[in-house]
């Protein structure tokens, strides 16, 4: 559904995304970790259409929804205007759809999404994301600035969507437990590069990445350049 090759992005005389490449399939839910500054969120940009990349090629099969790091909500308007706002030109903007999937949303749409908490914010933006009626789901940064007990609900509502909707999604987060929690593959981006990919049961083995993500330690600056495994793209 999407596949990005020697994807390199830059900002000004600074290179943000540096040759990545990676790939989700239909279906498939695929995580992207690493540390503030890894260039996680100008990745997404680019994969999303947002940011135009120097070099490389992106193949996208399918709608992108793309749940931006932040929320980026309008907080004046009503939960039910930020929500059409998510539909394509030629879409209906009627949120009824949305309300199926997320039935919570119902009763906030008169209300202003300023109003809400961070996790019913959250929800706002991932039903805007979906009123693409996409394939592909773009998520960046689902756990940022949430309670743990929000969060819960929040990838619980994620796993739900995408088992009974078959959606792709490349789940963009700093939260590495969360992210092999909910994805059955993973890239580890360091310094806009990929340095490591497999299942999370193989990144949560490697020295490397349980120091830099899974309980601090050096990483992979102390353990030196992880290998990618195989099949990487």
């Amino acid at each position: 559904m999407l596949r990005a090759a020697d994807l390199v992005v830059r900002w000004g005389a600074a290179t943000a995304v540096d040759g990545v490449s990676l790939s989700v399939g239909k279906g498939e839910m695929v995580a992207l970790v690493g540390p503030n500054g890894a260039g996680k969120s100008t990745l997404v940009q680019a994969l999303a259409g947002l940011v135009r990349p120097a070099s490389g090629t992106i193949e996208v099969e399918g709608r992108i929804g793309y749940l931006p790091e932040g929320r980026q909500l309008f907080p004046d308007m009503s939960v039910a205007d930020n929500l059409s706002l998510g539909a394509w030109r030629g879409r209906s903007r009627d949120p009824a759809r949305v309300y199926q999937v997320l039935p919570a949303l119902a009763g906030l749409a008169g209300r202003k999404a300023g109003t809400l908490s961070g996790g019913q914010q959250q929800m706002v933006a991932v039903g805007r994301a979906l009123m693409a009626d996409p394939e592909i789901l773009l998520i960046d940064e689902l756990s940022l600035g949430l309670a743990p007990i929000v969060i819960s609900g929040l990838a619980e509502q994620l796993r739900v969507l995408h088992e009974t909707r078959d959606l792709a999604v490349l789940l963009i987060e700093q939260n590495a437990e969360l992210a092999f929690e909910l994805c059955t593959r993973a890239y580890v981006l360091e310094n806009g590069r990929i340095v490591a990919s497999g299942s999370p049961a193989d990144l949560q083995g490697s020295r490397a990445v349980r120091e830099a993500y899974l309980g601090g330690g050096e990483g992979f600056r102390a353990a030196g350049p992880a290998r990618p495994t195989a099949g990487e793209d």
